[in-house]
């Protein structure tokens, strides 16, 4: 049975993210992705004519977009708070599915995109303020002043970002279940204070 079309080059990206994910932008190869992914190498020149940095953009754009996604629907939850566990919780469960060695995409690309890629910080830069951007829209909408909503917005990306790469490092899920904790109060003060 072969494959449906478009199939090989969807599993290449989920393979680059998976790779981005556990082993940052340098693990991220032609040969790593075809190996993850079971696809034909003439797969990566019909897909992907750019080679590895087309490849690697495209994985990290699919990652921010499928995060963006679950932003929008943890905002269709309601309150900062709700929004802020939702997220956790998906951060929690790809911790422990992935045995904690597999942390976002982004932030891999962020960290260690070389100079072969200059395109890497202006699609990462763009991936976060969307993000930014939608954590704003649902603080302004919880009734958080104006002038705190892109401070608040910063904060939840640095502080959840930050606790996943803890949440690695200690093999734990702990960090993460602080950084919801503190945050929560915090946005539901915040909101308290317009009223």
């Amino acid at each position: 049975m072969g494959r449906r079309p478009g199939q090989s080059r969807q599993l290449m990206l989920d393979s680059a993210v998976a790779l981005l994910r556990e082993r940052g932008a340098s693990g991220v190869s032609i040969d790593a992705v075809l190996a993850h992914s079971g696809t034909p190498r003439g797969s990566v020149y019909h897909h992907f004519p750019g080679g590895r940095n087309e490849l690697i953009l495209g994985a990290v754009q699919q990652a921010g977009d499928y995060i963006s996604g679950l932003i929008d629907h943890a905002i269709t939850g309601g309150a900062p708070g709700t929004a802020l566990e939702e997220f956790g919780r998906f951060w929690k469960q790809s911790l422990r599915h992935s045995e904690f060695r597999a942390g976002c995409p982004i932030v891999a690309l962020a960290v260690d995109h070389r100079d072969d890629l200059p395109e890497a910080a202006a699609v990462v830069n763009e991936i976060f303020v969307c993000w930014q951007r939608k954590i704003q829209e649902l603080l302004l909408a919880e009734g958080v002043p104006a002038d705190r909503v892109r401070r608040l917005a910063v904060l939840a990306i640095a502080a959840i970002e930050g606790a996943v790469i803890l949440c690695r490092a200690q093999r734990s899920d702990e960090p993460l279940d602080d950084v919801i904790a503190g945050l929560a109060p915090l946005y539901r003060a915040n909101a308290a204070q317009n009223d």
